[in-house]
């Protein structure tokens, strides 16, 4: 039986070991400065570092602000001025494309890219090495003394969300008292099915930068029998895995769930998954008939949530109620209040479609970094929104008929267009341009640019080059259309939503 154990590829971690390397962690992080409330951020993949530096920052008082490894270095450098980090924890590999943006105040730990996250991306062995001018994340960990001060107040996680001006947002949440740890655990005890049970066998399968993996990897490596971290996604390898470890546990999203839809029925029929008891799923919708597939494969084991990293999660449901009503979110979690409000703030009744707003009672209260008044602006009373527009059913089931904003979600990773805009307006020979979601069959959505021209001698080639030098990879559409004239209001606007409904037209859906 596993108790605690965390394996990587071919590497292993026991929980106990786990728990030194932490108060070790919090104890060097105490030795570099920091302390109550300071940052402390991880450019890392799903890694055992990413374990020990996020829960010692915790246990040092600090927040843990772990940020998407994809960015660009103006990105990562905005993340990092922001949050005024004290130390950042990165792969070797990350390094050279992010290091001119560190600041120069800023402590810099590198671990050694391990062989099987490096194997997963094809790295070159040269990249995978600490430079000998670096500090060296294990050979530093093994010399701190071990904290051994009273736990302070708890601080979660600070995620950064991408905004619609095109600088991210730091959800940073008030510490958590006792009583809201508990709430907490309560809540990922009905939402992720995990308890403290050495039965439970999971498989992180998503990257822990961003908040749901990032809960549920967490909670799972204090928990769980056995947590295996998957260096990158790949559908039959996780089959493997779910029948070799007799995995009962995992979180998705559902462009996992279309790539293990894809596989041949013959690869499909090779693998037991019957150890299967709890399959969640979240950060994207899912279409129905991809539910319903999944449900008819593994059984009614899959179930999913609906929140955001400000609210988490505040509704639920399981597959005998996606089955009931087909397209639903779920229902409201003990201890939410969920409600539907009009442009005017008023509460709307059964059937009406309007704004999604929610609020996780009992759990800590958020700002944003440095940005109150930005927090002030998407609640009202105690309630927050994340911008989708749907409606509550006379079951008070929870359906998406859209996004208030232009916020498009693309493998269950948040991108904004006006961020996309700032940047392709910007190059010279581009008079006009409007970037929106597009149905896409993996990914749920993928981005499409329309683009009107000054200079008719540019090409998609040169747009594309353009927007990879200073956007990460993810933000590059897939599709790019030009056109002699975009269609604008009368105000002069671009009228988006005639660019937009054509695609979703042919695809049936709206979201």
């Amino acid at each position: 039986m596993y108790r605690g154990t965390i394996l990587s590829g071919d590497r292993r971690i026991e929980r106990a070991e786990m728990t030194h390397n932490v108060a070790k962690a919090a104890g060097g992080f105490e030795k570099l400065g920091v302390g109550d409330d300071d940052s402390v951020c991880l450019m890392l993949r799903n890694d055992f570092a990413f374990f020990e530096a996020s829960m010692g920052a915790t246990l040092a008082g600090a927040y843990a602000v772990p940020i998407n490894w994809h960015g660009s270095a103006d990105e990562v450098g905005y993340v990092l001025d922001d949050c005024d980090a004290r130390a950042l924890v990165i792969h070797a590999d990350l390094l050279p494309g992010v290091a001119r943006a560190i600041p120069k105040d800023c402590a810099v730990l590198v671990v050694p890219t391990p062989p099987e996250i490096a194997g997963a991306y094809g790295l070159p062995e040269e990249a995978r090495d600490v430079p000998d001018d670096r500090i060296n994340w294990n050979a530093w960990l093994a010399n701190q003394p071990v904290f051994t001060k009273e736990p302070k107040t708890q601080r979660n996680t600070m995620i950064y969300t991408s905004g619609t001006t095109g600088n991210p947002k730091g959800v940073r949440r008030e510490p958590a008292t006792p009583e809201m740890q508990q709430r907490t655990a309560d809540l990922y005890e009905i939402v992720f099915g995990l308890t403290e049970d050495d039965d439970i066998r999971t498989v992180i399968t998503g990257p822990m930068y961003h908040s749901a993996p990032n809960a549920y990897g967490l909670s799972s490596a204090a928990k769980a029998g056995l947590t295996i971290l998957q260096p990158r996604f790949d559908p039959e390898d996780l089959l493997r895995m779910i029948q070799d470890y007799r995995i009962t546990h995992i979180h998705m999203v559902p462009t996992m769930f279309v790539r293990l839809l894809k596989l041949p029925e013959e690869v499909r029929a090779k693998y037991d998954c019957s150890s299967l008891k709890h399959v969640v799923h979240a950060a994207a919708p899912c279409p129905a008939d991809v539910k319903r597939q999944m449900i008819e494969w593994w059984g009614p084991v899959i179930y999913e949530y609906y929140g955001g990293t400000e609210t988490g999660a505040t509704v639920f449901h399981s597959a005998e109620e996606a089955l009931a009503k087909p397209g639903t979110v779920g229902k409201a979690l003990p201890w939410t209040d969920l409600r539907i409000a009009d442009d005017d703030g008023n509460w709307l009744k059964p059937g009406e479609i309007g704004e999604v707003y929610m609020r996780l009672m009992g759990w800590p209260d958020f700002t944003y970094n440095k940005n109150h008044a930005k927090r002030e602006e998407c609640g009202i009373d105690h309630l927050v929104t994340c911008g989708d527009v749907g409606y509550l059913d006379e079951d008070g089931f929870l359906f998406l008929c859209d996004r208030k904003k232009d916020m498009v979600i693309s493998g269950g990773v948040n991108i904004y267009p006006a961020e996309i805009e700032m940047v392709l307006i910007g190059l010279p020979g581009v008079k006009d341009c409007a970037v929106f979601g597009i149905p896409d069959d993996e990914f749920g959505e993928s981005l499409a640019a329309h683009v009107q021209l000054e200079d008719q001698r540019l090409t998609e080639a040169h747009i594309r080059e353009w927007l990879a030098e200073r956007l990460a990879k993810f933000k590059v559409p897939k599709l790019i259309v030009f056109e002699k004239e975009l269609p604008r209001q009368d105000s002069g606007k671009i009228f988006k939503r005639k660019l937009r409904e054509p695609y979703w037209k042919e695809a049936g859906r709206q979201i």
